[in-house]
C-alpha cells in the first residue's frame, strides 16, 4: 500500500517491546478551578484507572507508553481547518463539552486546561492503533470521543479520535485496509458513523440505549449491526446480545483491526446511560469482545469512552486485570522496565507493516 506522506507525525514512533501497549499521560486529567465538576463526567477517572493498575502491580510508571499530544497536522488528517479554527472560540468549546462557564474564560486557558488534555487523549488513541497492530492488542486508558466527526463536536467530544486512529492505519500501515468498530458505550456513536457513512472499508456495530442522546437518524445509516436497547436493560439480555452480535459482526466481515469503544456508562445508576449493567457485567462484556478478537487473531484497540460515576475507574481497572488473568492481553513477563516507555522516545522503526514517515 502506498502511504500518505503529507506530514510527518510523532505519534508512530516505536517503543521497546518491554513496554506494555497501554497508553496514558497525566495530561489526560482535566482539573481547572473546579469547573470540570459542572459536567457529570469524572474528568480525573483516567488517572484513577492507572492508580488502581499500579496498586495491583499490573503496571509501573516505566512499563506503559506515554501519550503524545496530537498536533494540528495530525488532526487535519480528518478534521476540517474550519472546525479546528472554531475551537479557538470558548463559546464553541463550552457547547461541545457542556460546561457553560467555559465561555467566560479566555481561549488560551481553555486550550491549555481542556483541549490539550483531549488532544493528548486523541494522540493516545492514534498511538494505540499502531501498537495494536504490532502487539495484537492495545488499550488507551482515555479516548473514545465517538460523538465527534470531522466537522462537528458534541457530547464532551471535541476530536474524532476513533476516525483518526483508523485513517492513520489505512494511510500508513501496510496490510490494514478493513476496520470494524464495536461501539458498546450506552450512547450511539454518531461521530465515527458520520465520518464512515460511505466508506465500505469500515464495518460498524453499535449497541446503545435507543432513547437517549444523540438520536442521530442520519448517522444510523452507517451502522451495519444496530442493536437498540430499552431503558434498564440488565446483564443477561445485554451480554447475550453483545456476544451474539460481536461474533456475527466478525464472522460477516473479517477486519484487519478492531476498534472497541468500551464505555462504562452502561453501569446501573449512570445518570446518562439509562441501562442497568452490573460491574461484573461490564467486566464480562470486555472479556467477550477480547475473546472474540483473540480467537480470530485480529488486533484490537480499546478506548474507554463514557462513564459518569466515580466507581467506573475501579471497574475499568478490574476489567483490564481480568483480561490479563484470562490470558487475553499479554504482560511484561520478563519483568524488565524500559525508561524509553516514558515519553515515547523515538527508536529505530521496525519495517514490519509500517510504511509512513
Amino acid at each position: 500500500m502506498m502511504c500518505n506522506r503529507s506530514h510527518g507525525t510523532q505519534l508512530y514512533l516505536e517503543v521497546p517491546s518491554s513496554c506494555l501497549p497501554i497508553v496514558y499521560s497525566p495530561v489526560y486529567n482535566i482539573t481547572f478551578m473546579g469547573l470540570e465538576k459542572l459536567h457529570p463526567f469524572d474528568s480525573g477517572k483516567w488517572g484513577k484507572v492507572i492508580h488502581f493498575l499500579k496498586e495491583e502491580k499490573l503496571i509501573s510508571d516505566g512499563s506503559i507508553v506515554e501519550a503524545r499530544e496530537a498536533t494540528e497536522e495530525d488532526l487535519l488528517v480528518v478534521h476540517t481547518k474550519r472546525y479546528l479554527n472554531r475551537l479557538k472560540w470558548s463559546l464553541v468549546v463550552a457547547t461541545i463539552t457542556e460546561i457553560p462557564p467555559l465561555l467566560c474564560l479566555p481561549n488560551f486557558l481553555v486550550q491549555r486546561r481542556v483541549l490539550r488534555p483531549l488532544r493528548t487523549q486523541t494522540g493516545g488513541t492514534i498511538m494505540a492503533g499502531k501498537l495494536a497492530v504490532d502487539r495484537g492488542w492495545a488499550i488507551n486508558v482515555g479516548g473514545g470521543f465517538h460523538h465527534c466527526s470531522s466537522d462537528k463536536g458534541g457530547g464532551f467530544c471535541a476530536y474524532a479520535d476513533i476516525t483518526l486512529a483508523i485513517k492513520f492505519l489505512f494511510e500508513r500501515v501496510e496490510g490494514i485496509s478493513r476496520a470494524t468498530i464495536i461501539d458498546l458505550d450506552a450512547h450511539q456513536g454518531n461521530g465515527h458513523e458520520r465520518d464512515f457513512l460511505d466508506d465500505r472499508r469500515v464495518f460498524i456495530m453499535d449497541v446503545y440505549n435507543r432513547y437517549i442522546y444523540p438520536g442521530d437518524g442520519y448517522a444510523k445509516r452507517a451502522i451495519k449491526r444496530k442493536v437498540e436497547l430499552d431503558w434498564g436493560t440488565e446483564d443477561d439480555e445485554y451480554l447475550q446480545k453483545v456476544e451474539l452480535h460481536s461474533e456475527g459482526a466478525l464472522n460477516e466481515v473479517r477486519p484487519d483491526i478492531i476498534v472497541y469503544n468500551a464505555g462504562t456508562d452502561i453501569l446501573d445508576g449512570d445518570p446518562l446511560g439509562g441501562l442497568a449493567i452490573s460491574p461484573q457485567g461490564i467486566i464480562k462484556r470486555d472479556e467477550i469482545v477480547f475473546r472474540a478478537a483473540r480467537r480470530r487473531g485480529i488486533p484490537i484497540l480499546m478506548v474507554t469512552s463514557g462513564g459518569y460515576q466515580k466507581k467506573t475507574a475501579r471497574i475499568i481497572a478490574d476489567s483490564i486485570i481480568n483480561l490479563r488473568r484470562q490470558g487475553l492481553i499479554g504482560g511484561n513477563e520478563d519483568g524488565e522496565v524500559a525508561e524509553e516507555c516514558v515519553g515515547g522516545v523515538p527508536l529505530v522503526m521496525r519495517p514490519r507493516r509500517y510504511s509512513g514517515p
